[in-house]
């Protein structure tokens, strides 16, 4: 049986990196703004009120203006999901990061990508984080997310011991948002890795944070436990930039993974209130 493979030139992934990058370097996607404008009506502490408020209108002035929602315009990050039945004329690798190359010099966003020891600027801010997954089909689709260090520093990953159980796993979320405090730009994104092992923990929480905030999680459990963790993080009234108030946290989203009867990994990545993501199949 002969399959019908598509070829998939580099230049329009390329030209599929830069639209996405450019996006959401100027704007936070629709559903996160949604969330903050509701936020922002149901907020009911004055200071936390005010910082929704000027993020509601950091939006009106980066349309206006043309120019960054927030200044720190992230680290490149983008998932590929790529049909077995497509072939790549070219490196794919060379392609995407030729797009955020591009993005970010005709965006004119912050290039804060560096050397880890000495600390020299690559000037251009890639490489990117690229993470590829073979899906039957023939396209490819694209998700990228530009990730800023406010909230990905306050990231973290656990290996709990299994008789921590879901009480353990609430308890380290709870602890991980207070720590964090105002420090990732709050109200935030949280995406959780249950299971795996550690790597496979911290993939599956930074994927969480490309999901769209209406989304509703299949797992009947995870569902359940999503809200209750929601409910709890707010709970803690910390509220908008940490100012004290109703929503510290925008939505939580989970997924799990089979793991060895000894170790119960946990990630959480957070992001913080522009929760810049997108995606496109091409």
């Amino acid at each position: 049986m002969s399959l019908d493979i598509r070829i998939i030139k580099n230049e329009e992934i390329t030209k599929a990196v830069n639209q996405l990058f450019l996006k959401i370097g100027q704007t936070p996607a629709d559903d996160v703004l949604d969330a903050i404008k509701s936020a922002y009506k149901k907020e009911s502490h004055s200071a936390a009120k005010v910082a929704l408020k000027q993020l509601i209108e950091n939006k009106k002035i980066s349309d206006e203006n043309d120019t960054p929602y927030c200044q720190d315009t992230g680290m490149a990050i983008v998932f590929l999901d790529i049909g077995n039945r497509v072939i790549v004329d070219g490196d794919i690798d060379d392609a995407i990061n030729i797009g955020v190359r591009k993005a970010y010099e005709d965006g004119y966003f912050r290039k804060s990508v560096l050397d880890p020891l000495s600390r020299s600027n690559t000037n251009d801010n890639t490489p990117a984080i690229i993470h590829k997954d073979i899906v039957d089909g023939d396209k490819i689709k694209i998700s990228v997310m530009a990730k800023g260090f406010g909230s990905e520093n306050m990231s973290t990953l656990k290996m709990l011991k299994p008789s921590d159980g879901v009480s353990g796993i609430k308890d380290f979320v709870v602890k991980t948002v207070r720590e964090a405090g105002g420090s990732p730009c709050p109200p935030v994104v949280l995406g959780i890795g249950i299971g795996g092992t550690m790597e496979k923990a911290a993939l599956m929480s930074k994927k969480q944070l490309l999901k769209d905030l209406n989304e509703i999680n299949e797992d009947e459990e995870l569902k359940a436990l999503e809200n209750e963790l929601l409910a709890l993080v707010n709970g803690q009234k910390m509220g908008a930039m940490g100012f004290r108030g109703d929503t510290y946290c925008l939505g939580v989203k989970i997924a799990k993974f089979p793991t060895h009867l000894a170790g119960l990994p946990v990630a959480i990545s957070v992001n913080c209130h522009a929760s810049r993501h997108e995606w496109v199949e091409i």
